[in-house]
């Protein structure tokens, strides 16, 4: 059925729409309050969006799903966007689910971190917007109210007190150092202040130290004056008012880019911030950016009771059902101040982006001119050769986008079959096994390939690139200076059989750039070298050996205490060994004699 037919069929109800290229694969997923309006407008109208004519350009056919509200619709849209990551939607890096701080039902409580499916029974606070702030005030914690947090297995396996107890960050109820019943006050006057009544906390606690003294329980009235004191310096740190847990969400764009900030407020106060550059956002008006990060940021996720957005929405009642929480645009005095600070931190952030972009461009530019390159040299790669007096040789290959280490697409490579300290020969294999198989593969090539060496390793670079039949992309030895210090690189290139040898100084940020992709491929090498040498290193001959399994190797060294008895040892005494035959044994010794 054509897309035209399928139009003319298409419902009128809410739902979910698919777009898919010619490999059937999805490439942009939308909700609709009426389906057949909201697909048909793709193709019937000229659109001012470069995205959207690019995304429609690609649209081979399309599928719907029907759903009984809007609010459904926009639930299904944010699963299927973060199962099929569509190439045209506005996306987001999965992250984990907020952490809480939780508080057992043990008959010694346990307070801990928590992230995951919440059990019955059970005490959770939050959600914190990352994990060390949980950390943070855990640590607070078993200092004020010194409630536990080994794990059970540790507590139930205590004998004595541990060393929690003695510098006072624990009252070790696990071997009966403080009586229930107060332990148990000191967990519910932890759970009080985490819920944040931390005026009602102070109240009691300064009613029990009052009531302690006059019973002339005095150990006890310390620990509850000590107790007060660390409470309301953590009170004075932090003002408490009456705000509820609530996320603040501005959106701003600057030179096209989309950026949004979310402040975490809890229990009145602020806990931490986030600063996220959704992609494929680029140009889209920012009222659309919140509307689609909203869903795929918060659904599967703890949402605060409230959301505070610097933005209006038109979907944004079937946002907030759909999230279950309520949303305001336009907040009173008390919370405007959050919303500011919301707003000049994301301006700031995506500020000092858009620079760091800046320079990664200009820089680009100026090694561009330098080298006399034909385009910008958005993709560089860089080769280093590792080994140790020619032992276990390895070749790395990083890769460079955009100024940017892309790690994904790093790539090692054993070098075997070489002269033992053959930097040559290992740089000819390694630039014909990585480049042979792109063109095997027909993947894109580099603008930029940097081999990490003088005109040796660059000559033999140049003369496999060429019998392969690869021209067109530039290659540049970097030289170490004199001394081998840094800054004092010489770039080398060949034209027309010229060599050109490339000096710039020290703090030339192109230089910058290209040692910094040198370093990284050399840190890259020597981590993959080291690796193979330890494996070497800690690897018997044995295993080498076909028909030697783990139950022969044992028999062997338990036989004869260790490899270089068995090395010394003859065919006839190693056959000698239960399950070794005459073939076996001689194998044995053959190989251990040409491994020596």
């Amino acid at each position: 059925m054509s897309i035209q037919e399928k139009l003319n069929n298409l419902t009128d109800n809410s739902g979910v729409y698919q777009m898919l290229d010619k490999q059937g694969l999805v490439i942009y997923v939308g909700k609709a309050k009426n389906l057949k309006k909201r697909v048909s407008s793709y193709f019937v109208k000229q659109h001012d969006s470069g995205k959207t004519r690019a995304l429609v350009s690609n649209i081979d056919t399309f599928k719907v799903i029907v759903t009984a509200t809007e609010t459904q619709a926009l639930l299904l849209e944010a699963e299927l966007i973060k199962q099929h990551m569509p190439r045209y939607n506005i996306l987001l890096k999965d992250s984990k689910s907020y952490p809480f701080i939780a508080i057992s039902n043990d008959k010694h409580p346990r307070v801990s971190f928590f992230r995951g499916d919440k059990k019955n029974g059970c005490q959770y606070f939050g959600p914190y917007p990352s994990a060390h702030v949980v950390r943070d005030s855990l640590s607070l914690l078993k200092k004020i109210f010194k409630v536990r947090q080994c794990t059970n297995a540790t507590y139930r396996s205590r004998s004595r007190a541990c060393l929690e107890y003695q510098i006072g960050l624990c009252s070790a109820p696990c071997v009966g150092h403080i009586d229930d019943n107060d332990y148990q006050q000191d967990v519910s006057m932890m759970s009080l202040f985490l819920s944040g009544k931390g005026k009602q906390t102070l109240d009691e606690i300064s009613a029990k130290m009052l009531l302690a003294s006059e019973n002339q329980e005095f150990e006890l009235a310390a620990r509850l004056r000590d107790q007060l004191i660390d409470l309301r310096k953590i009170q004075e740190q932090h003002a408490s008012s009456s705000t509820a847990d609530l996320d603040v969400i501005a959106g701003f764009q600057q030179d096209g880019v989309n950026a949004v900030e979310v402040l975490f407020i809890r229990a009145g106060k602020q806990v931490g911030q986030e600063f996220i550059l959704p992609k494929n956002s680029n140009h889209q008006a920012i009222e659309v950016v919140i509307s689609a990060f909203l869903p795929l940021y918060y659904l599967g996720k703890d949402t605060p009771k409230q959301l505070l957005l610097s933005h209006k929405l038109q979907d944004k009642q079937v946002i907030a059902q759909a999230l279950n929480t309520k949303i305001t645009d336009t907040p009173n005095k008390d919370k405007r101040h959050y919303l500011d600070i919301a707003n000049l931190t994301l301006k700031e952030n995506l500020n000092q982006n858009l620079l760091a972009r800046f320079r990664k461009k200009s820089t680009l530019v100026h090694l561009q001119s330098i080298l006399s390159l034909k385009k910008l040299p958005e993709t560089m790669e860089c080769f280093d050769i590792s080994h140790m007096m020619g032992e276990a040789t390895k070749a790395s290959c990083v890769v460079f986008e955009k100024g940017v280490p892309k790690t994904s697409k790093y790539r090692q490579f054993d070098i075997e079959n070489i002269t033992p300290g053959d930097d040559y020969a290992a740089m000819n294999q390694v630039i014909y096994r990585r480049y042979s198989k792109l063109l095997k593969d027909n993947k894109p090539l580099p603008d930029v390939i940097f081999i990490d060496g003088g005109l040796g390793q660059l000559n033999q670079a140049i003369m496999v690139m060429d019998s392969i039949g690869i021209e067109e992309v530039q290659l540049v030895g970097v030289a170490k200076g004199e001394k081998r210090k840094a800054g004092l690189e010489t770039l080398i290139t060949i034209e027309n059989d010229k060599v050109n040898k490339i000096n710039l100084p020290p703090h030339d940020p192109a230089l910058m750039l290209i040692n910094h992709i040198r370093d990284e491929s050399h840190r890259f090498a020597i981590k993959n070298h080291r690796l193979k040498r330890g494996k070497k290193r800690t690897t018997s001959p044995l295993e080498s050996i076909d028909g030697i399994g783990k139950h022969r190797r044992s028999a062997l060294l338990n036989y004869f205490g260790g490899l270089q008895e068995i090395q010394q040892a003859s065919v006839h005494e190693i056959q000698k060994v239960n399950g070794i035959s005459l073939a076996l044994a001689t194998k044995i010794v053959e190989t251990l004699n040409s491994s020596r």
